[in-house]
């Protein structure tokens, strides 16, 4: 039984890392290597299923209803969608470790008005409140990474405040004190080394939220807008012409369900080792 946990735990990181190294491939490969603009077409060349051979040009995923060559555009449009989805997780985990460690450390009224500001964010829905602000602030690359951002600080800040609250106990952060060093100090060299660990975990956990959050946004209209393609509005475009054109539909959502799949994977082993290491 031993041995079967084992396996099944090397196997889903196994597939985790498989899954992500082809999306990765995809979105550094195809840009760099494929020689066709994802952003124009031929009129001659619309609707194309894969594999089709159109002036000599191979287009193993198809065309789309503007001709455009489907591999060249999700190649583009899932290196956009994972640059803007890995800034906006940066963002996430900067604010909501600094607030969570600055809550914890010093308690009293700023524990207070850290907690109740996350509380509050977390009582809103997220696809609501980014799809407000997205509305307010209109549309674009830059606008869509600091709402994703911004609005996913909380759960990083109640991780960050749990574990300073343990560490700033401990007998030599209180040593630390003694001898005079400024909390500054005892934050960077003390608090931040003992939340790393916890926070990289919970970003695996957390990708795959702002993943189907920047896909939806996308989707709806409300974020990059075309002809930049993202894995959201790939989808969005392709919808219209799903009877006609599935292949427009079920490439980028393959590639959505790879990521949220190899990311969930890499989360839950890296959970599960981490438990190891505690018991």
């Amino acid at each position: 039984m031993t041995r079967f946990w084992t396996v099944r735990r090397n196997a889903d990181a196994v597939l985790a890392v498989a899954l992500l190294a082809a999306v990765a491939g995809l979105c550094i490969l195809v840009p760099l290597l494929w020689p066709l603009d994802p952003t124009r077409g031929l009129l001659t060349a619309t609707f194309r299923p894969p594999m089709s051979v159109v002036d000599g040009q191979l287009h193993p995923l198809g065309t789309d209803q503007l001709g455009r060559d489907l591999l060249a555009r999700l190649g583009l449009g899932t290196a956009i969608s994972l640059g803007i989805v890995l800034l906006a997780a940066v963002i996430s985990v900067v604010l909501g470790t600094v607030l969570g460690m600055l809550a914890g450390y010093f308690g009293g009224w700023l524990d207070i008005v850290i907690m109740r500001a996350v509380d509050i964010q977390l009582a809103i829905p997220f696809i609501l409140l980014i799809l407000l602000i997205v509305a307010v602030v209109g549309p674009s690359m830059g606008n869509l990474v600091v709402v994703l951002g911004v609005t996913g600080w909380a759960i990083f800040a109640r991780v960050a405040r749990a574990r300073t609250l343990e560490v700033r106990e401990l007998e030599y952060v209180e040593a630390s004190r003694a001898i005079g060093l400024s909390n500054t100090a005892i934050i960077f060299r003390h608090v931040l080394p003992n939340i790393v660990g916890p926070q990289t975990v919970l970003v695996t956990l957390d990708l795959p939220r702002l993943i189907i959050l920047e896909a939806s946004v996308g989707f709806l209209g409300l974020g990059v807008q075309p002809p930049t393609p993202t894995l959201g509005n790939l989808i969005g475009e392709g919808r219209s012409f799903i009877l006609l054109a599935n292949w427009l539909v079920l490439y980028p959502g393959l590639t959505i369900g790879a990521l949220v799949v190899g990311c969930n994977l890499l989360g839950d082993w890296l959970v599960r080792r981490a438990d190891r290491r505690n018991a």
